[in-house]
């Protein structure tokens, strides 16, 4: 008994081609998805347009009814339509591009240049290393990757991590990293010690005084004689000053 065939066989991992992409990847993704559903070469015709997508797509509608016969005919139209995006397809000179920008971190880096790599089919080793040495911005890890020459990929790779973690670490354990603008942190640390050193305002007894019409001296000479009012202390002992 034939196996039923489902109704939709495009998946979630499976991106839609839009005419700008590798389409022989594109196809061979397609095939391998029909050959497990057991579909039939009617099946394969009507769920080849459910993978097709903006120019793709309009081209695909803009087929002549009964045009096609069979899926051998949709592949020699789609072949002859979109072939010219072959060269699109990146190479290995194409990592000789990817250069590390002036304030990129390093891991962000390693992310955008393995990304790049990932596209690229049958990728030597040497090629990876060449196009990562020279696409690294100048520093310490630039220097160590040149004086070494390595030839195996993972020796890279560790070197990277190890010094992509020294960095961040040395980053955390920075005060700009933990307290903020260190500039900032200093102010706010004077801050109270100034209060301090003023002291809080007292508040006033008296909102209104009666002005004085003699001197402080006078009136001094007029009380002197009251026990209330000590006489002044003398002046302690300063360099160069009197005790008088």
């Amino acid at each position: 008994m034939r196996a039923k065939v489902p109704r939709k066989f495009k998946s979630p991992d499976m991106n839609l081609y839009d005419g700008t992409t590798d389409l022989k990847h594109h196809l061979s993704n397609f095939k391998s998805r029909m050959y497990l559903a057991n579909a039939s070469d009617a099946t394969s015709c009507k769920a080849f347009s459910t993978t097709l997508t903006k120019a793709a797509m309009k081209w695909f509608d803009s087929l002549l009814p009964r045009s096609v016969s069979n899926f051998d005919d949709i592949l020699h139209k789609f072949l002859t339509r979109f072939s010219i995006q072959k060269d699109k397809v990146k190479h290995a000179p194409s990592l000789l591009g990817v250069k590390q920008e002036v304030e990129e971190p390093l891991r962000k880096h390693m992310e955008r240049f393995n990304k790049v790599c990932l596209e690229i089919q049958d990728l030597p080793t040497e090629a990876v290393i060449m196009g990562l040495v020279n696409g690294l911005r100048e520093g310490p890890f630039s220097h160590s990757i040149s004086k070494r020459h390595p030839t195996f990929l993972n020796d890279v790779q560790e070197q990277a991590e190890k010094y992509i973690n020294m960095k961040e670490n040395a980053r955390l354990r920075e005060p700009n990293w933990r307290l903020g603008n260190p500039h900032q942190s200093k102010e706010n640390e004077r801050e109270p010690k100034r209060k301090e050193e003023v002291g809080p305002e007292k508040p006033k007894r008296y909102h209104n005084y009666t002005p004085l019409r003699v001197s402080c001296v006078d009136v001094y000479r007029e009380i002197c004689h009251i026990e209330k009012f000590p006489p002044l202390r003398p002046i302690k002992n300063k360099k160069g000053g009197s005790r008088n």
